[in-house]
């Protein structure tokens, strides 16, 4: 064999072999992940990342879960929530024309602000600069 058709064949044979490698992991991954204990007729299965706890019943030969009724209720809850937020989020940007800047009547009161601040200032200095020096005599700090 040439070391073109090697490299061809391990450049075919390297992804493949990849391939067939991921879902070992993933299945894996999953055995690790979920927890099955039996309770009467039907399984508790916990989810040990998320905590989420589901019920599973053998129909057929296959598991079949659905998540715990609580669990539905507060999952549904946060569904909603974080629908309502982000329908608000989208008005709040839509009303603001996308933009996230200061409009200029908020541009103009900031620097009002900031004249005033600074004509203050100034004019304390002045008259710290105006007032007499002080005659006493200094002690020599050398």
């Amino acid at each position: 064999m040439t070391n073109e058709m090697v490299s061809g064949l391990a450049a075919l044979i390297l992804p493949a072999a990849l391939l067939l490698a991921t879902p070992g992991h993933a299945a894996e991954a999953d055995i690790k992940r979920f927890q099955l204990e039996r309770s009467g007729d039907h399984f508790i299965r916990l989810d040990k990342e998320t905590g989420a706890m589901s019920i599973c019943q053998d129909q057929n030969g296959n598991l079949v879960c659905r998540m715990a009724t609580d669990e539905r209720a507060a999952y549904d809850n946060e569904l909603d929530r974080l629908s309502d937020r982000v329908s608000k989020l989208e008005k709040a940007v839509a009303s603001n024309g996308g933009s996230n800047l200061p409009s200029d009547a908020d541009i103009d009161r900031t620097l009002g602000i900031m004249q005033k601040f600074m004509r203050g200032f100034m004019g304390m200095a002045k008259e710290l600069q105006n007032e007499a020096p002080d005659n006493k005599v200094q002690p020599q700090k050398t």
